[in-house]
């Protein structure tokens, strides 16, 4: 799964990196410079395409429960093996995004000694997303999930499941805003599985601090929480 992730990129550095633009600057431009440590129910930025061109969005990580399953946590991750039909076909089909990150948390060990692991590459990864607009606390909001896959390689050592990553050259594919239907579902979902994998062998990891671990007391704007440790 992924349920944290870092994005310490400031927005002039992902406009550069995903040739994003428009948005409203005056509502955050100006006062996201990355997060360190992005947890569940907090926003981050997302990149979408809505017909004129990618954008970049604040947007809230977070999704709306079927109406057959109790709310218990933030629904937060989709499976890639799930798009296709279902629960989340239709944001599969018409609203994909982008979610940059310069790496994700996971955790090894039993409950109450649990190792933070840091899963990265060599720069800001592409994590595939859903988008969507949905009620919260009785207003419009738009959300976003990340999809995931099985794990592979470093990812796989620490957790059966990660994100699943695009590579430049697939992000217009991804991203198109033109609805998938029959066979495009099942050759994006192809162009997933096999581009993920590859991005998924060019990542390591590293244990780190603790202190990521506890949502409430973590600061997202300590860079120390990438760091390595002994």
């Amino acid at each position: 799964m992924c349920g944290r992730f870092a994005n310490d990129a400031t927005t002039d550095e992902l406009i550069r990196e995903f040739v994003a633009e428009g948005g409203r600057p005056e509502d955050w431009w100006k006062s996201w410079h990355g997060a360190y440590s992005i947890a569940p129910t907090e926003s981050a930025p997302i990149v979408r395409d809505r017909g004129e061109g990618r954008i970049l969005e604040l947007v809230r990580w977070d999704w709306q429960s079927p109406p057959n399953r109790p709310q218990r946590a933030p629904l937060i991750n989709a499976r890639m093996e799930k798009l296709a039909a279902g629960f989340w076909a239709p944001a599969f089909s018409a609203a994909r995004c982008l979610v940059p990150m310069r790496g994700y948390f996971e955790w090894t060990g039993e409950k109450g000694h649990k190792t933070p692991h840091f899963l990265h590459g060599d720069g800001l990864l592409a994590a595939a997303g859903l988008t969507w607009s949905m009620e919260h606390e009785g207003e419009k909001v738009r959300c976003f999930v990340v999809v995931t896959r099985e794990a592979r390689d470093a990812g796989g050592e620490v957790h059966d499941r990660m994100p699943a990553f695009l590579t430049p050259d697939t992000w217009d594919a991804w991203l198109t805003p033109e609805k998938l239907t029959g066979q495009t579902k099942l050759d994006t979902l192809a162009m997933l599985d096999h581009t993920s994998a590859d991005v998924a062998a060019t990542l390591r990891g590293h244990v780190v601090d603790r202190k990521v671990s506890n949502t409430r007391t973590v600061d997202p704007s300590d860079p120390t929480l990438l760091e390595p440790v002994a």
